[in-house]
């Protein structure tokens, strides 16, 4: 009879269970895998046959057909050889099958019988959780991961030997278990590399930023080159609160599908921080492939993406941002699956004024044309843009701000208050799911929590839509801008200079009109 061992695969980041049938019949000696294996798995026949031989097992000398199942979903990777391997000796007698119904079983193969780690770990666990799997054998590298989901028993091994006498109870190997809630605080960073106090001036860009962490706002950075945009992007990470243990769970399972997790690391502690170059394609950005894999987009999931030098970008590549910056998650389709990976991003961005960059800087002339100035600016389309919270301006600093000894605010004392505006939001968002920041509002939302305006609000609002001929989108934009400001106010009502600080955030939409509407209400 056949022998059926329970294994386990990826769809996206979401995973199912395979089970691994293999027969062994009375034919001439052949090894065949079916079931849409790629190529990765066929080639497990060499790296199954070497292991069970070096590990002192003999190899059938009979046909032996191996059946993935469900057959109509492609396989891909090694994490089955182990699986394969012990199903070959149960099915050869060398092993009493029916020690193998409550076990799973993942991992690679190398040739000397040693177990290899493989990708995708916490979300098979996960699964097999879901499914009232027993325990699970799989390399020590990956038990820690494993454990994280709160599953099935986990069993680390070295060996295909090893994995052996764990099943017929020759070794007393305890099940690995781990403390979610301690390993989660352990890994956490003790400090920052980087602190805000060490940017000298800035202070509006610095507090747009605050702005933008308290509500998960998207953002956009211009200035010339040296400003400090890229500077003030890679300490916006440490203003940001801490991950709850959810969140980690969630962005874990990206980067362990992708095959990113750092050694020695079995859960993701900070919120992750990626800056693709620009001459990434739309695939690496947003996920993709001929075997889709999560892109950057995704990679950031409950972090910050950050796109340097975003007029450099190719167009289409830029403009694949729109739907997930709208969506919190990107469906890639193909002809034979569609998969969907989550992508809940804060997006930071930066750009020159100009090809030259020397357009706002008042210490050097610009030598652009203003048709080269235009061309360059409209690199990046009306729709994109309208989707970013606050565009902001970032002067070169002078020769007395970069000589000073003095500086700023710490990230301490900005993420301080940045949590306490975020401990309001949670607390007025609790009863609509997926809600953690005034960013993730629905336009239903908005008008419940950040409606009606302050009458002076309400009015310089009614004009600002006006003059600068704004879309509904970036009026609802605005709004939550506002409702951030007042939340670190610590006003429930939003006020006129809320709603007037959030509209000069948006500096892109003809900026030039703005202090006219700002004066007209004095």
């Amino acid at each position: 009879m056949p022998t059926t061992v329970i294994s386990a695969s990826t769809h996206g980041i979401e995973a199912y269970l395979v089970r691994v049938e293999v027969d062994t019949s009375r034919q001439l000696p052949t090894f065949t895998v079916v079931g849409l294996p790629d190529s990765a798995v066929r080639e497990s026949r060499e790296r199954v046959m070497a292991a069970i031989r070096n590990s002192g097992y003999e190899w059938p000398r009979r046909r032996v057909t191996v059946n993935l199942a469900p057959a109509d979903v492609r396989k891909e990777g090694s994490a089955f050889d182990l699986a394969i391997a012990v199903g070959i000796l149960g099915a050869s007698g060398q092993l009493n099958d029916s020690l193998l119904r409550d076990y799973a079983f993942l991992g690679e193969l190398s040739l000397d019988g040693s177990v290899r780690p493989v990708r995708g770990t916490l979300s098979m666990a996960m699964e097999m959780g879901l499914q009232e799997v027993y325990a699970t054998i799989l390399p020590r590298e990956n038990m820690e991961e494993a454990a994280m989901a709160g599953g099935p028993l986990v069993y680390g091994t070295a060996t295909l030997a090893e994995a052996i006498e764990i099943l017929q109870g020759s070794v007393r190997i305890p099940p690995f278990t781990v403390d979610l809630a301690a390993a989660f605080a352990s890994a956490r960073p003790t400090a920052d590399d980087v602190d805000f106090a060490e940017v000298r001036g800035q202070g509006q860009a610095k507090r747009a930023l605050e702005v933008a962490a308290a509500g998960g706002h998207n953002v956009l950075m211009i200035g010339p080159p040296g400003s400090g945009k890229t500077m003030l992007a890679r300490r916006l990470p440490t203003i940001l609160p801490d991950m709850t243990v959810e969140e980690a769970l969630a962005t874990t399972r990206i980067h362990s599908v992708a095959g990113l997790l750092p050694p020695g690391r079995a859960i993701i502690s900070q919120r992750p921080f990626r800056a693709p170059h620009h001459t990434i394609s739309d695939a690496g950005l947003i996920g993709g492939g001929r075997y889709p894999r999560p892109g950057e987009a995704s990679l950031a999931h409950h972090g910050v993406l950050f796109l340097d030098e975003l007029p450099e970008f190719k167009r289409h590549v830029v403009e694949a941002l729109r739907q997930p910056l709208e969506d919190n998650h990107i469906t890639i389709g193909r002809a034979v699956m569609t998969l969907t990976y989550p992508a809940r991003f804060m997006l930071v961005a930066a750009m020159n004024p100009c090809p030259c960059g020397q357009l706002t800087n008042p210490q050097r002339e610009c030598s652009c044309t203003p048709a080269a100035v235009q061309r360059y600016c409209s690199r990046l389309s009306g729709p994109l843009l309208d989707r970013v919270d606050l565009h902001i301006d970032v002067p070169a600093p002078s020769y007395g701000q970069m000589s000073s000894t003095h500086g700023g605010e710490s990230s301490h004392a900005i993420a301080s208050r940045i949590a306490a505006a975020r401990a309001l939001q949670l607390t007025r968002y609790e009863r609509l799911p997926g809600q953690f920041c005034n960013a993730h509002l629905g336009s239903r939302d908005v008008a419940t929590h950040c409606l009606p305006l302050h009458r002076d609000g309400e009015r310089l609002l009614g004009l600002a839509i006006t003059r600068l001929k704004l879309s509904a989108r970036a009026y609802h934009r605005i709004l939550k801008v506002s409702r951030t400001i007042a939340d670190l106010d610590t006003e429930e009502q939003i006020l006129s200079h809320h709603v007037s600080e959030a509209i000069q955030y948006r500096s892109l939409d003809h900026s030039s009109a703005i202090e006219p509407v700002t004066t007209s209400l004095r």
